[in-house]
């Protein structure tokens, strides 16, 4: 039985033009779902990773969760090889594509910018946020494929602090700013909170609308709870890691998994009977020390066992 998601996306400032079908050119369900997330293109490493990423198979779908990089030409460089490569391509921003870096020609801040990415990535027929949610046909589903666009509203606090300034105080005191803070622009917000609380209301009503009987998988740059966020060296960085308001969204939505990165902490973890799965790439300085082959996309569907608790 084939099924289309057709809700309404989340409100934005500009009018797109409908996405490709996903998968409508290429791909007759055979293949495997997988992601990855973090690449960060600008360094040289990663892109030499990325140049010789190719499917298993023309039938496979490629999820990215977020942080390609900073600069719009090198988001664009990469989500043109990978689509050119991939059945369909699914995209989420991270915090980095977010960034407006002062060296990028391209100085959009905060929701323009956004919508700036989501236009290259209707050239290029990848999906976002911003599209109908496409449904994997393939071997464990039919699924609901979610990309999610969810920010951080400082909820992760540290022990002892019970609101946003005392939250990010202890921070500071502990010299662990985020360079988001400097960066990361919510124009036309006048917080990256406020922004965040607006995602949450759009994403929420959005996924409210998947039909009952299919499960999601759901992808999102930051974890949807904050069990990940536990190993983190400095756990101050929590602040900057996701919100608390998505903590029931894996079992409430019927998630057959969640896809996540940003931590850097490539991991699978079960939580409320719900697989976990990050997915990044991280930093040369990261991976390098890691003992399996780097950038090599997580299978997610079909499923996999193995997790860590």
């Amino acid at each position: 039985m084939t099924y289309e998601i057709r809700t309404l996306p989340p409100e934005s400032t500009t009018t797109r033009t409908p996405a490709p079908a996903p998968g409508s050119a290429r791909g007759n369900g055979r293949g495997k779902l997988v992601a990855v997330s973090d690449l960060h293109v600008r360094y040289t490493e990663n892109r030499d990773i990325v140049e010789a990423l190719r499917p298993e198979s023309e039938d496979d779908w490629l999820l990215i969760a977020g942080d390609v990089g900073e600069y719009v030409e090198d988001i664009r460089w990469a989500l043109t090889l990978l689509s050119s490569r991939f059945a369909t391509v699914v995209w989420v921003p991270g915090n980095h594509e977010l960034w407006t870096p002062a060296k990028d020609p391209v100085q959009l801040r905060g929701v323009a910018r956004y919508d700036h990415l989501v236009e290259i990535c209707r050239e290029l027929g990848v999906l976002t946020p911003e599209d109908p949610y496409p449904v994997w046909e393939g071997e464990g589903g039919p699924v609901v494929i979610a990309p999610l666009f969810v920010l951080y509203d400082y909820t992760f606090r540290p022990p002892g602090t019970h609101s946003k300034d005392s939250a990010l105080a202890v921070a500071k005191e502990a010299g662990v700013v985020c360079n988001d803070e400097f960066l990361l622009h919510p124009d036309p917000y006048p917080t990256r909170d406020a922004w965040c609380r607006d995602r949450l209301k759009a994403t929420e009503a959005k996924l409210a609308a998947v039909p009952e009987e299919l499960p999601t998988l759901l992808i999102n740059h930051f974890p949807l709870v904050r069990e990940p966020t536990r190993p983190l060296w400095y756990p101050e960085f929590a602040l900057w890691c996701g919100t608390e308001a998505t903590a029931d969204w894996p079992r409430r939505f019927r998630a057959a998994a969640v896809v996540y990165g940003h931590l850097h902490i490539p991991r699978l973890l079960i939580c409320d009977g719900v697989p976990h799965q990050e997915v990044s790439l991280g930093y040369p300085r990261e991976w390098q020390r890691r003992s399996a082959p780097p950038g090599r996309p997580v299978q997610i569907l079909p499923a996999t066992t193995g997790a860590s608790a």
